[in-house]
């Protein structure tokens, strides 16, 4: 590794993406407590670390309460090792199909270092335990509860760039995602990989829809159909997708490479068994009692947001197809209001319980821990999106005339409230376009109401901010408490302070949006065939908006690594399956003149119902078997990759085993050469052993005849002899 002396650019410790940040890789925000010994303990025992790990450090002031520790890796030389040795990693965990150059300055040259590459691996210098090599850092964690974020600073000039080059393309190429996995990593390349060829996939439904929109009209049993077939040929296609991608990313396999999760609490150690290493060991059974209580969670999340759903829903009801008093106009915004108010707050509620419940369940890396988690988000954002529909195609449209006794409940109650006689009311009717009205919803009104909440509210939030900062700032002067930065720094220590305050992004938020979107279009599109139209139009503004909230809403994240978009694959498995029972159920009730069942249960054909749903589900499975068939049987640019990789490997080994001519064919000797050697070789043999005492069986049995001429002339012989089958 003497090579590494002479690296300079090609290790990436000179990148210029990094001299804009003045070289800085990372920024840890440190809390100043009130107890400034304690403050100062921390301190010292912060720098102290990142020192050992070969990383020098600096630090300025932060907002007044805090210090802003900025870190470089201290030596090229010492991040060339760390980042050839990952290589190496890479290779023996099949990540790589081959091992880097054994000349470290020319695996360099063919396989420059990327910036995500540099600041992943930084980042694990500052967060790795210290048996690993690592600084051991972990923000909120322990005797790291003052380090409140580690974060990098962000690429000003690419984000300018990138921002405006996207704002003129209707698609994004190769290109465009190699530049995201650069600068972001895996992680978020992969998410807008996804979004981008979700986003190209809609196109057919879309154009199909709006045909159906114009001839067929809803509840179409050929667009639902064609729905259900689309969702089974998206997901098989992107699942073969993914690993293309990972192939020419180079990080297929990368999730066997797993990081230890800092709050792992192991129960003892014990050496593996196949290794002899010491690891640290949790009992299965142990997190398997911990596991099973997902089950009363996920009917918990079930009853108490259903209930919840089942209450507003029937009030709703109420007030616009029944009650007929005074104020009605602003009664009925009464579930609105409730919702409003009691949803965020039991979804916070059982969200938490999901972060405590994953926590239990103990998982010994970072990875295992997001998927558990993630699962678990999956199921109450199932209940909290989808639940309105189904009440309404499934309780009130079958069973409405049943509710109408019930209702009475609230007349009751608003008679109360009601000091001129009985609560004025009117005939219950079904009404046949709550379920469009309820599709409109979630596909038009809700996907801009997500928008400006995810992106119009935090910047009005920061600006807002921003301004109270000012007048802060400007009392701080006048009592001469201001922070004083060097002229040359406070440009740049301005924008670090900027950063800190900016959210963390994580993507699991998009893809959780994207997958819930696309369960609407798998299960509901046929209420209302304009659906994937509507989705099409937003996520060419989402895929725009989220590298928006990315480049300036949001602290630069991590370049994590990862082969594929993790859990979510098979959230969209299940939707996908999901929607063929759903959308055939539907299609089966609202099909038709009548629309539907109007209320009245009798009208429901139960028996042609679970035969359609078992029918659908059937054809779905059968459909899956042979486009993934299908499509297993087409190559793709990754795989071809892999496979060339692969064979230079195995050719590369074999010539380094056997010689450089190991890879020619073997030539037989010719009949004239090597029947005179054979025949050299018997007669030597017959000398020598009729000189001795005789040979064994065996050696006698082959020397009967001797050589290629003699066998043939004998076997002949025989053949003449032989009797005819016919005699």
């Amino acid at each position: 590794m003497s090579s590494q002396e002479t690296l300079s650019v090609s290790d990436g410790a000179d990148l210029a993406e990094l001299k804009t940040n003045l070289n800085v890789d990372y920024v840890i925000q440190y809390d100043i407590p009130s107890d400034k010994a304690e403050a100062e303990a921390g301190f010292i025992q912060l720098i102290e670390a990142l020192t050992k790990v070969g990383l020098a450090s600096e630090v300025r002031h932060g907002d007044g309460s805090s210090l802003l520790v900025f870190v470089k890796v201290a030596s090229n030389r010492y991040l060339a090792s760390q980042i050839y040795r990952e290589r190496v990693q890479d290779w023996l965990y099949s990540v790589r199909a081959s091992a880097p150059e054994k000349d470290v300055v020319k695996a360099f040259e063919s396989e420059p270092v990327t910036e995500a590459e540099r600041l992943r691996l930084v980042y694990l210098l500052i967060t790795k335990p210290k048996n690993e090599g690592g600084a051991g850092i972990t923000p909120k964690v322990g005797r790291w509860k003052y380090v409140t974020s580690i974060f990098p600073l962000h690429d000003q000039t690419f984000n300018t760039s990138w921002i405006k080059a996207w704002s003129k393309k209707y698609f994004l190429d190769e290109e465009d995602l190699d530049h995201m996995r650069n600068k972001f990593g895996e992680s978020v390349a992969f998410y807008f990989a996804f979004l981008q060829s979700y986003f190209a996939f809609q196109i057919f439904p879309a154009a199909f829809g709006f045909a159906a929109w114009l001839i067929l009209g809803r509840y179409s049993s050929l667009y639902a159909f064609a729905t259900s077939l689309w969702s089974v040929v998206f997901f098989e296609w992107w699942k073969k997708k993914e690993v293309d991608l990972a192939v020419q990313w180079g990080v297929r396999n990368a999730s066997r490479i797993q990081h230890a999760r800092a709050k792992f609490q192991w129960d003892h150690e014990a050496p593996d068994p196949v290794t002899g290493e010491l690891v640290k060991y949790y009992p299965p059974m142990k997190r398997l009692k911990t596991q099973l209580l997902q089950v009363p969670f996920a009917i918990a999340c079930v009853l108490v947001l259903g209930a919840l759903y089942l209450f507003c829903f029937s009030i709703e009801i109420f007030l616009t197809q029944i009650y007929d008093g005074p104020l009605k106009s602003y009664l009925t915004f009464t579930p609105t209001i409730i919702l409003s108010g009691i949803l965020p707050v039991l979804t916070a509620v059982l969200t938490k319980f999901a972060e405590t419940l994953t926590e239990r369940e103990n998982y010994p890396t970072n990875d295992t821990h997001l998927a558990a988690f993630i699962r678990k988000i999956f199921i109450i954002n199932v209940i909290t999106s989808y639940t309105p529909l189904l009440l309404s195609a499934f309780v009130y449209m079958p069973f409405g005339n049943l509710m109408v006794p019930y209702f009475q409940i609230f007349t009751s109650t608003a008679g109360k409230f009601y000091t001129e006689g009985s609560v004025a009311t009117r005939e219950f009717h079904i009404n046949p376009d709550r379920l469009k009205s309820q599709m409109v919803y979630a596909a038009v009104t809700a996907q801009i109401v997500n928008v400006a909440v995810e992106f119009v509210v935090p910047f009005m939030k920061r600006a807002a901010s921003k301004k109270v900062e000012k007048v802060q700032a400007k009392r701080s002067n006048n009592n001469g408490e201001s922070i004083q930065d060097a002229p040359e720094e406070h440009k740049f220590l301005e924008r670090v302070r900027d950063e800190a305050k900016l959210d963390v992004y994580d993507v699991a938020v998009d893809y959780r949006e994207m997958v819930v979107q696309f369960g609407y279009l798998s299960l509901f599109s046929s209420i209302w065939p304009l659906t994937p139209l509507s989705f099409l139009i937003n996520n060419w503004f989402e895929l725009r908006s989220d590298a928006m909230k990315i480049a300036m809403g949001s602290q630069r994240p991590i370049p994590w690594r990862t082969d594929s978009i993790g859990p979510w694959l098979n959230a969209l498995g299940f939707l996908s399956w999901a929607g063929s029972l759903i959308s055939s159920a539907i299609v089966f009730l609202f099909s038709g003149e009548s629309e539907g069942p109007g209320g009245d249960p009798s009208k429901v054909n139960v028996v042609g119902l679970l035969v359609t749903v078992l029918f659908a589900e059937h054809l779905y499975l059968g459909t899956q078997f042979i486009v993934r068939y299908v499509l297993g049987q087409m190559d793709s640019p990754g795989l071809q990759k892999e496979r060339k990789e692969r064979f230079t490997t195995r050719k590369h080994l074999l010539e380094e085993t056997l010689g450089p001519d190991a890879m020619e064919a073997a030539v037989p000797p010719t009949t004239e050469k090597g029947e005179k050697i054979t025949l050299a070789a018997l007669e030597e043999e017959a000398r020598k052993l009729s000189v001795g005492s005789g040979g064994t069986p065996e050696q006698m049995f082959w020397l009967r005849q001797q050589g290629m001429d003699e066998t043939i002339e004998i076997g002949r012989k025989l053949i003449s002899q032989a009797k005819s089958p016919n005699n």
